[in-house]
């Protein structure tokens, strides 16, 4: 499926570069933390068939710019707002916009912001019980692991917020073996993770908060992922009124990577049953 790239200017002036792909309703897949432009690769390949997909890298992920200073969900939203305005005009039609991981609570910051460019949202497993004040320690740790270009201290803050369990991260490893990770590729994910704690740091738990958002919804989940988030899913499935809760048997966090088939089937379904503009 032939794709380009291309530039789009947020409100501050950070330069998001986007890679576009297929034909159709567009569609904006927004990455969760240490991915890029490839993170959704398999899954828009799939939707490219019949959807105009999208696909940014956020602020602090190369090649989008890497602004000085502090990120916030603000930041966030602007740029994804200047994403999906860019993806509306282009097809004169309004977006469906799907988030993964960190990714998934930008979604939802942003269709509460403004959802009139959104025709529908959809999330997956957005680790909402990840932020504040509880964040700061090991964004400190992270920070001074960063600083000093230690891969494993990073890791070990990381492994703190995620609550990833101990026995998934030696499989993880494992399952790597002898390969060494691409340098520059892991330097730009560990600056993007850097950014992303930052956000979360200043960010609340209070998910009442997103029981105003009133686009179709679709929640999503792998039933395998640890807690605490099947509790996180099932009380924002408990609050935003009227979302649709799929939860796939067999999978985990990590279900757009092994399962994308299926991730993209399910995202093609609620897409084809939203509402018509």
């Amino acid at each position: 499926m032939n794709s380009h790239d291309q530039s789009i200017e947020s409100t501050d002036g950070t330069r998001l570069v986007v890679r576009r792909l297929g034909v159709g309703d567009p569609v904006v897949l927004v990455h969760g933390s240490g991915g890029g432009l490839h993170s959704w690769a398999a899954v828009a390949e799939h939707l490219a068939h019949d959807h105009e997909v999208w696909l940014p890298a956020r602020r602090g992920y190369g090649p989008s710019d890497v602004p000085a200073g502090t990120k916030s969900f603000r930041d966030e939203t602007a740029d994804l707002i200047a994403v999906i305005e860019t993806a509306r005009q282009s097809s004169g039609r309004p977006v469906h916009l799907v988030g993964a991981s960190y990714g998934a609570t930008a979604a939802l910051h942003t269709a509460l912001a403004d959802p009139r460019p959104v025709r529908s949202l959809a999330v997956f497993e957005p680790p909402l019980f990840a932020a504040g004040a509880e964040i700061a320690p090991p964004l400190d740790r992270y920070r001074a692991a960063f600083e000093r270009d230690d891969a494993a201290a990073m890791a070990a803050a990381l492994n703190d917020v995620t609550r990833v369990p101990a026995e998934i991260v030696a499989a993880i490893a494992a399952s790597a073996g002898d390969r060494v990770p691409d340098p520059v590729e892991a330097r730009r994910s560990a600056i993007g993770w850097l950014h992303d704690l930052e956000a979360l740091a200043q960010d609340s738990t209070d998910i009442s908060r997103w029981s105003s958002i009133a686009v179709p919804t679709l929640l999503l989940a792998g039933a395998d992922t640890w807690e605490p988030m099947p509790t996180t899913m099932a009380t924002l499935a408990a609050t935003i009124p009227a979302a649709r809760y799929l939860v796939w048997q067999g999978q985990s966090h990590f279900v757009t990577m092994t399962a994308p088939t299926l991730v993209a089937d399910a995202l093609r379904q609620f897409f084809a049953e939203a509402p018509p503009v």
